[in-house]
């Protein structure tokens, strides 16, 4: 792409980015990276070549990168954790006990419909006292 220098690495390099903060559970997947990066970087490409501005071709594309990783269910556990037990445990252990309590907490997302607009919506504080609760139970029964 001879168009301002953005190419598929700068999209990978970006979902890859996003991914390994919120989103950990698709760190990994390399076909969903390279999918997505193929998509925003063809969506990019096209844009430009309709005339849009570089500004305008980087929106476009992403979103598309982007398009549903709004609502990170492991950024929600971790703000839990860091918020309700981090007197528990040292700061460095915060995010790698988040990663083990996401496939705790599965069942108390599965019962919400998450969308971009649930943060902001009177059901997100059910669902974190929820996901508090499942994991002081989870602390209980299995310690740290």
């Amino acid at each position: 792409m001879g168009t301002k220098g953005i190419d598929l690495s700068y999209f990978t390099l970006r979902l890859k980015e996003l991914l390994t903060i919120s989103f950990p559970e698709l760190s990994g997947n390399r076909a969903f990276i390279s999918r997505r990066s193929q998509l925003a970087a063809s969506s990019y490409e096209g844009a430009f070549r309709s005339g849009n501005s570089p500004e305008v071709c980087l929106e476009i594309a992403e979103y598309i990168l982007f398009e549903n990783l709004h609502f990170s269910k492991f950024d929600t556990v971790f703000n839990v954790v860091c918020r309700e037990f981090d007197s528990l445990m040292a700061d460095e252990e915060l995010r790698p006990f988040a990663l083990k309590m996401l496939d705790v907490c599965e069942p108390v997302f599965a019962q919400f419909h998450l969308s971009v607009e649930f943060a902001d919506s009177p059901e997100f504080q059910i669902l974190y006292t929820e996901l508090t609760g499942a994991i002081q139970i989870w602390i209980e029964g299995n310690g740290l």
